[in-house]
């Protein structure tokens, strides 16, 4: 496949980079400048490779063989067509940390544009091509708001709250795209389980001290997916006839308190300290409702459409997330 990535250097779209390259496929990272290339990309040490402009605009290229790297400009809208002709699929990444900063209202305003605009301009260039690819656009299971112990599928109503109206604006963004005819699938992505970075970077060193505990009452259902399997979701969607909103999440939704101590078990470090809600406002800020809000999403186009899921239950994906992060912190 020949996949253009935009998000590329964050949690999910460097792994996917990565992925890619390794089974053969070939790559096109849009970046606002030129970039290294990802670990097993088949760069040789970590010297920056320089950006040649190859006509007008914003289009360019640098890296290796595998992976090339394309310069784009969302915020005044340069993105030359070329960059995307004859490409698979676009997967796009693309947006500021949810959890990055507290939620001010300047910051929401930059979670908002830094979806939308970056989505747009995709959507428009797509549009403007005479064979489209497929359009895998990043969002989330935050489009359905807080809903208690309802089961969520892909048809289930919006939510009212911010992050809800958040995720539309962002799926509304590729409208131009699927006006065009492109295939575009919204990717409703759940709680993303890694061994560093992520919901559970700042979570796991706690669980190791032995310290850490549930979130809240620890009873909101969290629907989580490894970044393993949430990568190859990514592929399996591409290939996959499927359009639309796809939940991105393992066949188990399980609540913040079973999976909290799924992790401390595979830690084997008990998980008895709750962080009370108040505890969390004061420390985050409005971005403490999102931790708590309860989302009991499942993935019924996945499963309808054949995916075989690496880590299905929480105890399978809190055994990976531990033993990859033993890997990443051992010495070398």
């Amino acid at each position: 496949m020949d996949v253009v990535v935009a998000g590329s250097h964050g949690l999910i779209g460097s792994a996917l980079v990565a992925d890619l390259v390794a089974r053969g496929d070939s790559v096109r990272r849009l970046v606002r400048r030129a970039a290294e290339p990802p670990d097993g990309a088949g760069s040789s040490g970590s010297a920056r490779h320089p950006s040649t402009p190859t006509g007008g605009g914003a289009h360019a290229a640098a890296g290796t063989d595998a992976v090339r790297d394309v310069l784009w400009d969302p915020r005044t809208g340069e993105l030359d067509p070329a960059a995307l002709e004859g490409a698979d699929a676009v997967v796009n990444l693309a947006g500021t940390g949810i959890g990055d900063h507290r939620w001010t209202p300047a910051y929401k305003q930059t979670l908002l544009g830094s979806r939308t605009t970056t989505t747009s301009l995709l959507a428009r260039t797509i549009a403007r091509l005479d064979s489209p690819p497929v359009l895998v656009n990043g969002s989330a299971v935050g489009a359905y708001g807080s809903r208690g112990d309802e089961v969520l599928t892909e048809a289930s109503a919006r939510g009212d709250d911010f992050l809800a109206g958040l995720v539309k604006a962002w799926e509304n963004a590729t409208t131009p795209a699927s006006e065009a005819g492109a295939r575009v699938v919204w990717l409703r992505s759940g709680v993303v389980l890694a061994p560093s970075g992520g919901a559970l970077g700042k979570l796991l060193p706690v669980l190791r001290l032995g310290l850490g505990g549930p979130l809240g009452s620890g009873r909101q259902w969290w629907s989580w997916i490894t970044l393993a399997d949430e990568v190859a979701a990514i592929r399996h969607v591409i290939g996959a006839d499927v359009r639309g909103p796809v939940n991105a999440v393992a066949p188990e939704p399980t609540t913040n308190r079973a999976l909290t101590r799924a992790l401390a078990q595979a830690l084997h470090r008990p998980a008895v300290l709750p962080v009370p809600r108040f505890a969390l406002r004061i420390a985050l800020g409005q971005f403490a409702d999102d931790l708590v809000a309860s989302q009991r999403a499942v993935p019924g186009v996945l499963a309808r459409t054949g995916f075989a899921w690496t880590h299905a239950n929480p105890q399978d994906a809190a055994r990976w997330v531990v033993e990859k992060a033993s890997e990443v912190s051992a010495p070398r």
